[in-house]
């Protein structure tokens, strides 16, 4: 489904330099390149914070440690996504309660949902599958109504815009308590390795989000929780830098790409 090798080919002096300039610095872990991405990509999503970490699964996994979810809390999250989104769930020994998507998006169902929701629960994590963004607006309602968290699963999502009722638009994994992604080389941003980032516009989550993800310390050497070791190196945030320029690219190819088929498909039987 996507061309790497003719991808890098289109961009190879721009990331055969940053590749390079990362090795000359000697700065592997953190610096330059890791602060310029972050930057760039706040920019980008229009929103405060971007905390990167070392993969999309990670980045789920933190944000729920980050947001104090306790063993027996209720996660509500759709039954059409991958394992990932349920698996950090069921790690945490949190409760993963899954529902059904709508047959049109193949996103989470806000009537399902609000069905799904007890007293236990305290989270809720949209997936926006294939491109397209679950109906926030809706599920922004009801996480207000019973006061939820809203963890956006943004991994195949990420540079796609949500429109509200009013016009409004948001990118996607920036309208919940906090958004996730990840940039496994066949996302639309994807590196040479594995990569992910939480986003946020909670200073104090953000802040969490940091320590949660840096082994709990809020200073060298200083633990001030139980975190876990989560980051993304400044090779792939180099990388990951040359790339963004070209994401609004890449998901315009991808979107020409669907419109064909949609076209091939126009005439046949339920399609």
């Amino acid at each position: 489904m996507v061309d790497l090798i003719g991808q890098y080919k289109h961009i190879k002096p721009e990331i055969d330099v940053a590749i390079q300039t990362v090795i000359d610095t000697g700065r592997f872990i953190g610096g330059p390149a890791l602060d310029s991405f972050t930057q760039n990509l706040a920019q980008y999503l229009d929103v405060k914070y971007v905390v990167p970490c070392a993969n999309g699964t990670d980045a789920l996994q933190i944000a729920m440690m980050a947001l104090n979810l306790q063993p027996g809390d209720e996660v509500i999250t759709a039954d059409f996504t991958y394992a990932a989104t349920a698996e950090v769930i069921a790690l945490l020994k949190l409760t993963p309660v899954l529902v059904e998507v709508d047959p049109d998006t193949f996103n989470i169902d806000p009537a399902a949902l609000e069905k799904a929701i007890t007293p236990q629960t305290k989270a809720i994590v949209p997936v926006h599958l294939f491109g397209q963004c679950a109906d926030m607006e809706s599920i922004m309602a009801i996480a207000k109504k019973h006061n939820l968290y809203v963890i956006e699963d943004a991994a195949q999502a990420i540079g796609a815009y949500y429109t509200f009722s009013d016009g409004t638009k948001k990118r996607a994994g920036t309208i919940g308590t906090a958004g996730t992604t990840s940039f496994f080389p066949s996302k639309n941003l994807g590196c040479y390795g594995d990569g992910g980032a939480m986003f946020t516009n909670d200073e104090a989550l953000a802040k969490r989000l940091k320590i949660m993800a840096n082994h709990g310390q809020s200073s060298q050497y200083v633990f001030d929780d139980i975190g876990c070791n989560s980051r993304l190196d400044n090779m792939q945030a180099a990388i990951l830098d040359v790339k963004l320029k070209q994401l609004d690219k890449y998901c315009a190819a991808r979107q020409e790409v669907a419109a064909y088929y949609d076209q091939q498909f126009a005439g046949l039987k339920n399609a």
